[in-house]
């Protein structure tokens, strides 16, 4: 189905662009934070069996997971307050106009991989948009189903906070597992500073980590389609979706 944005600008609803990492409920899954992989196993309970495979009627199975730990996730400011505050309540809008860089995280002194706003303000190139997807590079597919506990990942330095404002930024979605270093003695300085906490608390902004976005996929401007299950947590498994944008032939 086609979808007109304006009058010659347009979607194509059947290529749409799976931009999440899914969780199988093995080891080979994608996680961070020194979490265990996810579980998916069937209700054994009162004589009952969760699976058909081992003669149950029906499959019915638990999953356990941490949502910031395992697969793509979305996360609001809750995730950095001592209130307790929902993705699925303050994310309300679910359609935005995107704009997917590429970018090396640039190396500092101490071997650190960052993000810098130079490297940014170079990519974004001053377009606008509401949310931004920054696809690192390399880019293999092993972020697929890379354990990231103690690798200490590229992150983004504090100063980027400038551009993503300036560019009306107000969704930021990267392949990485956040956007602070994976040890800072719980300054969390990206966080805080996107989401303004505690000055000017943004409950409508959120960040999205660990996507993957192929190579395949050409930066530029695209439809995003932001999906949360509803749970009330501070964050919750997504799935993104990017349409690329078309014109009408004249």
């Amino acid at each position: 189905m086609k979808l007109f944005l304006n009058d010659t600008d347009y979607i194509d609803t059947q290529e749409g662009i799976d931009i999440s990492i899914p969780m199988g409920g093995t080891s080979a899954d994608a996680k961070a934070w020194y979490v265990n992989s996810p579980v998916i196993e069937p209700v054994h309970a009162n004589g009952f069996v969760g699976s058909v495979a081992e003669g149950g009627s029906v499959n019915f199975r638990n999953i356990f997971f941490n949502p910031h730990g395992n697969g793509t996730h979305t996360e609001c400011l809750g995730h950095i307050t001592r209130e307790v505050y929902s993705v699925n309540e303050h994310l309300k809008e679910f359609i935005f106009e995107a704009l997917l860089i590429s970018v090396t995280p640039e190396t500092i002194e101490n071997g650190d991989r960052v993000i810098t706003k130079e490297l940014l303000k170079k990519e974004i190139g001053g377009k606008m948009a509401s949310a931004l997807l920054i696809r690192t590079f390399p880019n293999e597919t092993a972020k697929l189903d890379r354990d990231y506990s103690s690798t200490n990942p590229a992150y983004m330095d504090v100063s980027c906070i400038d551009v993503l404002n300036e560019a009306g930024i107000e969704h930021l979605l990267l392949d990485l597992p956040s956007v602070d270093r994976e040890s800072d003695n719980g300054v969390l300085a990206m966080h805080h500073a996107f989401w303004q906490v505690p000055e000017n608390p943004q409950f409508h902004k959120t960040i999205t980590e660990l996507i993957f976005v192929p190579d395949t996929v050409a930066d530029g401007m695209y439809l995003l389609s932001l999906q949360v299950a509803p749970f009330e947590n501070d964050a919750s498994p997504s799935r993104p979706v990017l349409y690329p944008i078309k014109r009408k032939k004249s």
